[in-house]
This record gives structure tokens, sequence and C-alpha cells, in this order.
């Protein structure tokens, strides 16, 4: 923490004006998931940020084998980390939706697709760092990977190596309501389930077909009571499909299920449950993919630098800072899962995410730039 713990506030509010620049960069720098040239476009602009605040810029790293998303953006301080600074750079946001929705600031909120997750925490924690004294910012590694919002396939491997190098994994997705950090989330996983049956004419010869649709449609109530409220588990179908045209018995029908939990065991007592899913139409077969692949964070991750973030905003006159369970997933569920210290929340201010309403208080970037900050000092 600095001498003047309020004069690095102000500093920082001072350099406003230089990070809605950044952000609205950024913000029209679009990155879909999938999009692997607009990636590798964004992660250049990334990089050149940090040339341009810190003198250095960033490495790119390709995705792992098989995987056709974007680069990850890696950045070190040059010394030996202790602390890593986790976010993502890709958004839920096809392309071309900055035409229609371009970056935009009133001087209150700035506005446009990723603003709030995360682009303006990205554009934070660039300032944060450049802020630290030398000696501290060379225990700073940075990590924003492509592929967050899809499931983190193809950097999984790589942020645990790094969150396990470093030892502490500070984790910029966007806050709770009112600015608070998210100290734990339940897991989440996404799990397919397709019935397999046969067509045949809807009309001329019915009894020929083996209809799938139906065969669906029982398993729903039945997949919805694995879901266990009191435990924090739910299980929730979200998306369904089935059949080629409206005069014939439909051959397959599938359906995607959220699924979030919490409490130890839940896991492995959900995934058998979709696992032993038997048939009760005839002839039909039920084929179940994916599984709960983000494991929850518990709280004993966050606790003690929960505490430290406390102090630190309280002497930053900040005020109080809150933590809350959500029980929306993050990278930060694999650090923690790996034994490995975990704050989250830490980026921006605002709401909306995912939506067109997606917002960021402006007020509010160098205020949680000055926190990350402190919170960066007090570890290494």
């Amino acid at each position: 923490m600095p001498a003047d713990p309020h004069e690095s506030v102000a500093k920082l509010r001072g350099r406003t004006d230089q990070m809605l620049a950044d952000l609205a960069a950024l913000v029209n720098c679009e990155s879909p998931s999938r999009a692997g040239r607009d990636l590798a476009v964004c992660a250049s602009v990334i990089s050149q940020m940090f040339v341009n605040h810190l003198g250095k810029s960033a490495d790119l790293l390709p995705p792992a084998a098989g995987f056709a998303t974007g680069p990850h953006v890696s950045w070190r301080g040059g010394g030996s980390p202790s602390v890593l600074i986790l976010g993502h750079y890709d958004t839920v946001f096809p392309a071309g939706t900055v035409t229609n929705r371009p970056f935009e600031c009133d001087g209150v909120l700035a506005r446009g697709p990723g603003v709030f997750d995360m682009k303006a925490a990205i554009v934070q924690a660039v300032f944060a760092i450049a802020s630290l004294p030398p000696e501290v910012r060379e225990k700073v590694e940075v990590l924003f990977t492509s592929d967050e919002e899809i499931g983190s396939a193809s950097s999984r491997e790589l942020l645990i190596d790094r969150a396990k190098a470093c030892g502490t994994a500070l984790v910029l997705e966007p806050s709770a309501d009112g600015g608070a950090l998210k100290t734990a989330r339940k897991g989440t996983g996404t799990i397919e389930v397709v019935c397999h049956g046969r067509a045949s004419h809807a009309g001329l010869e019915p009894e020929k077909g083996i209809n799938a649709l139906v065969e669906l449609a029982a398993q729903v109530p039945v997949i919805s009571s694995f879901a266990n409220p009191s435990l924090g588990t739910t299980v929730t179908p979200t998306v369904a499909s089935a059949g080629t045209a409206d005069n014939v018995v439909p051959a397959e029908a599938r359906m995607f299920v959220d699924v979030r939990v919490e409490a130890p065991g839940e896991k492995e007592r959900i995934e058998a449950a979709f696992a032993s899913l038997s048939p009760v139409v005839p002839g039909c077969t039920i084929e179940v993919r994916g599984a709960i692949g983000r494991p929850p964070m518990p709280a004993s991750a966050s606790a003690d630098l929960m505490k430290v973030a406390s102090r630190c905003a309280d002497e930053l006159g900040l005020g109080p800072i809150s933590g809350v369970a959500v029980g929306g997933g993050s990278d930060g569920n694999f650090t923690a899962a790996a034994g490995v210290p975990t704050l989250d929340g830490l980026g921006a201010v605002g709401g909306g995410a995912h939506g067109d309403t997606e917002h960021v208080i402006v007020a509010e970037m160098p205020n949680r730039a000055a926190l990350l900050a402190a919170i960066i000092a007090a570890i290494a």
C-alpha cells in the first residue's frame, strides 16, 4: 500500500479519460469467442495497451492444440510472479454487433458489447499495474484468455498451471450488485441429452416410426427432478429441438440442460443421474453428452484474500466492500479447485452482462483500479 493511499486513488481518477479512450478502442474491436481472426486482432490491441502504459508488450500464446479460438494474452513484470491477474477478452456477442451498438459514454455510464464482461476490467488492470512501483510490478503476471465464455477448454491447463506457479489468483470478472466481490461460486456445466428414434411418415404409417420427441418430453420432468434447491443444486432444461418436417415422426430430439452445484458430492450425483436415464418409448435410445466442467469455488478459497481486500478498500477511502456467493461460474472455479487462493469479481462495476443494456459506471473504474493495485501490493 502506498504511503498515501488516497493520493493513488486521486491519480487514477485523473486518468479516467485515458481509461475511457482505451476502453472505446477495446470495445469497438470485436472478439467473439469462436472468431479466431477477430480475437487475434483484439489480442494485439491489448498487447499495445501494455506497451503504451507499461513499456513492455504482452506475449500472444496459441490456444491448446485442436482448438480454433484465439491467442491468450500473457504479460509478466519480469521478476518471480506471486500474483496472477486472470481475465478473458472474448465476448458472447456475434461479429457485427458494434455496427449497431458501438461504444458510447455519457460521462456517467459507458456502454457497448462486452464493456462490463469484461473489457473495462482489462483496462482497469493495465492502469492498476502501471500505478505500482517497479519492485511490486515485477511480481505480477497477467493472463487474458480467449475462450472463457465457451468453457475455457483451450486455456484451462494453462491458467491452472500459471495460477499454481504464482500462488494467488485475482479474477477480473464483473462485480456483483453494488460492487460486491465474488467469494464463492457454484460448479457449472451444460449437459446435452439426445434421444434417438426412427423416422416414418406421420400420416401414412406413424406406427413404423419411433418418436424421439415423445421420448424427450417424457425425460424432461425426470431430469428436472434431479434438482435439489436445499443443497443449492439447480437443473434447468433450457433449449430443445426435434424433427425435420411437420409430417415426419421425429427420429431425433435433443435438449440442453444448465446444471449448477454447490455442495460436495452433488457433481457426482448429478452426472450419475444423467448417465442412468432410461428410455420409456420402445426402441428409443438416449445419449448424454457433457458434464459439470467447472467445479465449485468454495468460500474458503477466498476467505483470507477477502480480508485483504476489505482492509485495502478501507485504507483507500472507498468505503466497506462486501463479498457474496454467486451461481455463475468463471475461471476462478478452476484456480480455486486447484488449491490456489482465489478472489473473484474484481472487475468493473455496472450491469447488464451479455445483453443490450450492458454498461459500466465510469466513476468506479479508477476506484476499482486502485483497489486492485492495493491488493496486489499487499500480496506481493
